[in-house]
């Protein structure tokens, strides 16, 4: 399998299939190259596009390092863009989006972004991962315990309910694979911290943030999440905002939908 080296050294795995313009896919928490719904999408774009499907540090066949630094993580995104020829599209889901934006926010060569549901609380009347989530999560990894982490972050930090995460449990190859990459929770918790606090986003950040933008939300998908990407639509230069029911990512992602969603808006049909 083919691997690009960050700046750090760290090195990134990641499958690159199809042929057209490069397209750098950006995995949300728990997420990974291999995950089903994930593979399923970068088979889908790979009719268009020349797709690069990675594993963000420390997962899958990714490296990591001891120390986690959010401008690490952009600094991998960057290695793949400059693997894809210097610039891309990229698309990032949930905390992928964040990290996304935040690359291209930072001056990554990203000629087209999409952003899928990135997780941001914007309204003080929804409900708000506690006071120290960020903080939690890290003690909870730092002492190994994993499962609790999961479930931690699941209910407190993505509101799940209790029950959904006991249910993932009974099921061994699900929750064989969340427990694999339950470490790399304190990175998204990062990704997230300063934005999940119930205040309007700070647009003036992302003023850098010009080049075509696409905004994705599914219909069906909780008030919070929507009011989110409708905001950070608001908020970016240039952006557009696409609702449409089944482009949720809150359970099992719907990859023809967003594939055809994607395709639309990098080939400037929409």
């Amino acid at each position: 399998m083919p691997y690009v080296t960050s700046k750090d050294g760290t090195r990134i795995a990641y499958d690159k299939s199809g042929n057209g313009p490069a397209l750098i896919l950006v995995a949300g928490a728990f997420s990974y190259r291999k995950f089903p719904g994930q593979a399923q999408l970068a088979e889908r774009l790979a009719e268009r596009f020349t797709v690069y499907n990675y594993d963000r540090r420390g997962r899958g066949d990714s490296e990591d390092r001891p120390v986690y630094d959010q401008a690490r993580e952009i600094e991998d995104l960057e290695a793949l863009i400059e693997e894809a020829g210097g610039s891309a599209y990229v698309w990032g889901l949930s905390s992928g989006a964040v990290l996304a934006l935040q690359a291209a926010a930072s001056g990554a060569k990203i000629a087209k972004l999409a952003l899928h549901e990135p997780p941001f609380i914007v309204d003080p009347a929804d409900r708000k991962p506690p006071a120290d989530f960020v903080r939690r999560v890290r003690e909870l990894i730092s002492g190994n315990r994993r499962a609790e982490a999961i479930k931690y972050f699941m209910t407190q930090g993505m509101g799940a309910p209790s029950f959904v995460v006991g249910l993932m449990r009974l099921m061994p190859g699900v929750w064989s694979k969340l427990m694999a990459v339950a470490h790399t929770l304190p990175y998204d918790a990062a990704l997230l911290d300063g934005y999940i606090d119930g205040k309007p986003l700070p647009a003036e950040r992302w003023s850098a943030v010009s080049m075509p933008t696409l905004v994705m939300e599914g219909t069906e998908s909780p008030a919070s999440l929507r009011r989110a990407a409708q905001a950070l639509a608001a908020a970016l230069p240039g952006a557009k905002l696409a609702s449409r029911k089944g482009l949720g990512h809150t359970k099992k992602l719907n990859a023809p939908l967003i594939a055809e969603e994607l395709t639309a808006f990098l080939e400037g049909k929409r």
